[in-house]
């Protein structure tokens, strides 16, 4: 290759331009071949290209083919299974209308019925409130009375003394107090009571002055709370003085009376603001009470009767207890009697047995002797 490359060197421009010139035609001969070759191959690989891509376009299409078949078919079997649901739909809802429809129609008549209950309850409750308010009707007359009888003094004194007189009366025998009682000085207490094992009385007096405690209730303005205020320790003071001095009598009253108020409200208000009065009465031997208060005296003082009345009878009881044991004696002393009875008839009884007994093996004996023999008669006799 080196000797040919020489050659050209030397042989000339012309020699080296027809080699040149034959070298560059055999390139271009070379490259047509090379483009006429891979043109070739580029055709044959299109047509291969062409080919497979023909070939899997008839597989899409079969495929598709295929897919549409199924697809048809499912919507056959979907149009099928709607029809079916679309029956059991309307099946579902008709029987859920009927359903829907008894349910509506029972609930209707319950509340129907509920209903009518309701008015019928409603009517009793309306009746049972025209009663109330026939009640309160008739309270307000009561409260009217009752506001008559306290704004008069005579009707509002006899009022108090029958609610004291009520108390005293549910609590207390008869033989124990007594009412508008005479006394030595000629005075006329509310009410007196005796206690077991004291003859003397003691006072309860029910006249309580209300009528300042009203003009205080009443009262608008200081000036007249002031004076109202004055109004009720000036009658309080005077008649807790005028008990004092009435119904303290030595040997014949006790040395402490009751001074009745017919009003919780009163007494509290007295014991609230009035604590100078409660104390006054209290050095003066009088004791304020309201109605509870002397219900619990009352009680109290039955206690004390039952008592002393069960003092009086526990001599009868002693009495009759001691006869009880000499019954029970005379029991016992009879009762001995009647046991040895029993035993000295147990012991006779108990020797007739033993006779009985004797009797029979003498009788068995006699049963075993032999006649012939003299000397077994002899010992028998000898053992008998």
């Amino acid at each position: 290759m080196n000797q040919i490359i020489d050659y050209l060197i030397y042989a000339g421009p012309p020699v080296q331009l027809a080699v040149a010139a034959a070298v560059l035609a055999l390139c271009l001969l070379l490259a047509i071949c090379v483009a006429l070759l891979r043109g070739g191959r580029a055709r044959a690989g299109d047509a291969a290209a062409l080919a497979e891509r023909q070939r899997e376009m008839d597989d899409k299409m079969a495929e598709l083919a295929r897919l549409n078949s199924e697809l048809s078919g499912r919507v056959r079997a979907a149009s099928e299974i709607v029809s079916s649901r679309q029956s059991d739909l309307a099946r579902l809802l008709s029987e859920r209308l009927d359903a829907v429809g008894h349910r509506v129609g029972q609930g209707l008549e319950h509340s129907a019925r509920s209903t009518a209950d309701h008015l019928a309850k409603l009517g009793e409750r309306l009746a049972v409130i025209d009663g109330a308010q026939a009640n309160l009707a008739r309270l307000s007359q009561d409260m009217l009375g009752l506001k008559d009888i306290l704004s008069n003094k005579q009707a509002r004194g006899a009022y108090g003394q029958g609610r004291m007189e009520a108390i005293v009366r549910d609590g207390l025998p008869a033989d124990s107090f007594a009412f508008q009682h005479t006394l030595s000085n000629r005075t006329r207490p509310d009410c007196v009571i005796r206690l077991p094992g004291d003859e003397r009385w003691m006072v309860v007096d029910a006249k309580f002055p209300l009528e300042a405690f009203t003009a205080l209730r009443a009262a608008k303005d200081d000036e007249a709370r002031k004076q109202a205020d004055a109004r009720v320790r000036a009658d309080v003071s005077k008649h807790v003085r005028d008990i004092a001095e009435r119904y303290f009598l030595p040997g014949e009253t006790q040395d402490i009376a009751f001074l009745f108020v017919p009003s919780e409200s009163i007494y509290a208000d007295v014991q609230e603001h009035f604590d100078d009065l409660v104390q006054k009465a209290h050095r003066a031997r009088i004791l304020l009470v309201s109605p509870s208060l002397l219900m619990m005296a009352i009680q109290l003082m039955q206690s004390i009767v039952r008592d002393a009345r069960l003092r009086e009878e526990a001599h009868v009881i002693q009495a009759e207890v001691s006869h009880l044991l000499e019954d029970v004696a005379r029991l016992r002393e009879r009762t001995e009697k009647l046991s040895n009875h029993f035993r000295q008839s147990q012991e006779d009884v108990e020797a007739i047995s033993v006779s009985a007994r004797k009797i029979e093996k003498r009788g068995e004996r006699i049963g075993q002797l032999e006649f012939s023999e003299r000397a077994p008669v002899v010992a028998a006799q000898k053992s008998a």
